[in-house]
C-alpha cells in the first residue's frame, strides 16, 4: 500500500466570506443535530436496559444496553463506505443531507419502541435495528462534515475550521449531558425510567427540518467542485489501493481519542452511579465539566496549530492519557466522591480537546480531494467501531470479569500507546497549503 502527499489542486476562486459563513453553519448545526440523537443513548443507557431488555441482574440489563449501544458502531464502516463513496462521486451535500434524514427517522423512532413488558422481544429488535440505521448515518456524517468545513477552509486556517467542526460535536455531547441532568433533577426515578428517557429522542428531530434546510442551501465545496469532471468511479478501491497506508495511519491515530471520549464519556456515567454510588446528578454534572473543558480547548489548539503544527497537540494527548489513564481511575476508586468523578472528566476533557481541536484537519492533510471522503470517514469509523463503540461495553465488563474498579485504566493505556506511536511516525503537513 501507498500514501500519496495531497498534491496542488486547481480550485475556483475562493467563495465570498458569507458562503463560508453558510457552509460552516450548514456543517455544523447538521453535525450537533445528527451528534446529539446518536450519543444521547449512552446517557440513558440504563433506562433503556431496564425497559427493553429482561434480566434480573441491573449489571447484565445494562451489559444489554450497552451491547446494543455498540451494535450501532458496527454499522459506521458500512455507512462510511457507502455515504462516503457518495460523497466522492456527486458530491458532499447530497451525501450529508441523506444522513440526516436517516438520523432523524431512526431516533424518532426509537423514542416510540414500546417497552419489553409491553410486546416482548419485539421491543430489543426494533430497538436495535434502529440503532443500526443510526449507526449507518453516523458513519457517514463525522468524515463528510469534516471534509466538508476542511475543503471551505482558507490554506492558513485549515486547523481552526477543522476545530469548529469538532466543536460542535462537543457541544451536542453537552447538550446530550444537559437534557440528561434535567430530566434526572425534573423527574422522579420513576417516571424517568418509565417515559422520561424517551423525551430526547423525540426532541432530537425537532431540529432537523433546520438542518435540512441549511444543507440544502449550500454550496459544495470549491475543492470538490474543481474536480467534479474528474470524480472517481471507484473511490472505495481507490482509497484502499492507492492510498491504504493513509487509512491506515487515520484508524491507528483515532484510537485513542475515540476510546477516551466513550469511556470517560458514556462508561462514566453509569460506572459512577452504580459503582461508585455518586449520584446520577452528580455524575452527569462531572461529564458536563469534562466537555465544557473540551469546548474551551478546542479552538485554541485549531488556532495554535496554523501556527505550529497539529503534532505537538496530538501527541500530548495521548500521552496525557497513557501517563494519567491509571491515576485517575484509582483517585476515584479510592475517594468515590463526585470530586473525584469531576475532576477525572475534566482532566480527561482538556486531553480529549488537545485531540479534538487538530485531529479532523490532520486527518484531511493526509488526503487528496478526489477520495477524502470515503478514506476519511472508513479510518476514522473502523477504529470507532473497533474501539470506541464498544468502549463502555469493555470497561464494563473488565470490572465484571477482574472485579477490579480501575480495570478500564489499562484499556485506555493500550489505546493511548497505540496512537501516539503512529502519530509520532506520521508526517505533519499543516505548511502544505493544498489539500
Amino acid at each position: 500500500m501507498t500514501s500519496a502527499v495531497p498534491t496542488s489542486e486547481t480550485v475556483k476562486a475562493p467563495p465570498s466570506k458569507k458562503a463560508v459563513a453558510k457552509a460552516l453553519g450548514s456543517a455544523m448545526i447538521g453535525n450537533w443535530f445528527e451528534l446529539f440523537d446518536f450519543i444521547i443513548y449512552g446517557y440513558f443507557a440504563a433506562q433503556i436496559g431496564r425497559a427493553m431488555f429482561p434480566a434480573a441482574d441491573p449489571l447484565t440489563s445494562i451489559l444489554s444496553s450497552f451491547a446494543t449501544y455498540g451494535v450501532g458502531f458496527v454499522m459506521r464502516p458500512i455507512g462510511s463506505i457507502v455515504l462516503g463513496s457518495l460523497g466522492d462521486r456527486f458530491g458532499r451535500k447530497f451525501s450529508l443531507i441523506i444522513t440526516m434524514f436517516l438520523m432523524a427517522a431512526s431516533t424518532g423512532i426509537t423514542g416510540m419502541i414500546p417497552s419489553y413488558a409491553h410486546i416482548g422481544y419485539a421491543a430489543p429488535v426494533l430497538l436495535v435495528i434502529c440503532r443500526l440505521v443510526q449507526g449507518f448515518a453516523a458513519g457517514g456524517e463525522w468524515g463528510g462534515a469534516t471534509t466538508f468545513i476542511v475543503e471551505y477552509a482558507p490554506p492558513h486556517r485549515r486547523g481552526l475550521f477543522g476545530a469548529l467542526q469538532q466543536l460542535s460535536t462537543s457541544l451536542a455531547v453537552v447538550s446530550a449531558v444537559c437534557t440528561a441532568l434535567v430530566l434526572n433533577l425534573v423527574l422522579p426515578a420513576s417516571a424517568v425510567d418509565a417515559w422520561g428517557w424517551r423525551i430526547p429522542f423525540l426532541l432530537g428531530i425537532l431540529v432537523a427540518p433546520v438542518g435540512f434546510y441549511l444543507r440544502a442551501h449550500v454550496e459544495d465545496t470549491p475543492h470538490y467542485t474543481a474536480e467534479a469532471d474528474a470524480t472517481p468511479v471507484k473511490p472505495l478501491r481507490e482509497a484502499l489501493t492507492q492510498h491504504g497506508r493513509a487509512v491506515a495511519t487515520i484508524f491507528g491515530s483515532v484510537i485513542i481519542w475515540t476510546v477516551a471520549g466513550y469511556t470517560f464519556g458514556a462508561f462514566l456515567v453509569s460506572f459512577a452511579i452504580r459503582i461508585l454510588k455518586v449520584a446520577p446528578s452528580i455524575a452527569y454534572t462531572g461529564t458536563l465539566v469534562g466537555a465544557l473543558a473540551n469546548i474551551l480547548v478546542i479552538p485554541m489548539a485549531g488556532f495554535l496549530s496554523d501556527k505550529i503544527g497539529r503534532k505537538p497537540f496530538l501527541l500530548m494527548s495521548a500521552g496525557g492519557f497513557l501517563i494519567l489513564a491509571y491515576p485517575l481511575f484509582a483517585y476515584m476508586d479510592h475517594a468515590r466522591t463526585g470530586a473525584s468523578v469531576i475532576l477525572t472528566t475534566a482532566v480527561a476533557g482538556i486531553f480529549s480537546g488537545l485531540f479534538s481541536g487538530v485531529g479532523p484537519t490532520f486527518l484531511c492533510e493526509q488526503l487528496p480531494t478526489r477520495v477524502r471522503y470515503t478514506a476519511l470517514s472508513i479510518g476514522y469509523n473502523g477504529a470507532v467501531m473497533l474501539f470506541g463503540g464498544f468502549a463502555p461495553f469493555i470497561a464494563t465488563l473488565l470490572v465484571q470479569q477482574t472485579g477490579s474498579n480501575i480495570a478500564p485504566a489499562f484499556y485506555v493505556m493500550a489505546a493511548a500507546f497505540i496512537s501516539f506511536t503512529v502519530i509520532a511516525f506520521t508526517p505533519d503537513r499543516f505548511r502544505n497549503p493544498s489539500l
